[in-house]
């Protein structure tokens, strides 16, 4: 190879290496920045699925059979009808 084209390749050469490296680096930030959204989006991950057990909880809590009926007597004066107040529907479709 002659000097002259050794000395095109050069500056071709220095140029694609730095361009390289500019690649190298915008792609590595990109990933530290991907990286740190994905850990926050797995934090309210993390908090919504705590409030979710925290409200499967109350929710199991609100409509147990016990606490209605004690709600109902208490709150509305319900309760169990005498037996002759009680009437049977049979329903045929």
């Amino acid at each position: 190879m002659s000097s002259a084209v050794r000395v095109a390749i050069w500056p071709a050469a220095l140029l694609l290496a730095v361009l390289s490296a500019l690649a190298v680096v915008v792609v590595k930030h990109e990933s530290r920045k991907l990286f740190v959204e994905l850990q926050g989006l797995e934090r309210v991950r993390d908090e919504l699925n705590v409030n979710w057990g925290q409200l499967k909880l109350e929710s199991g809590y609100l409509a147990a059979h016990d606490r209605v009926r004690s709600l109902a007597r208490a709150h509305l004066d319900m309760g169990r009808p005498d037996p002759g107040q009680m009437a049977i529907v049979n329903l045929e479709y």
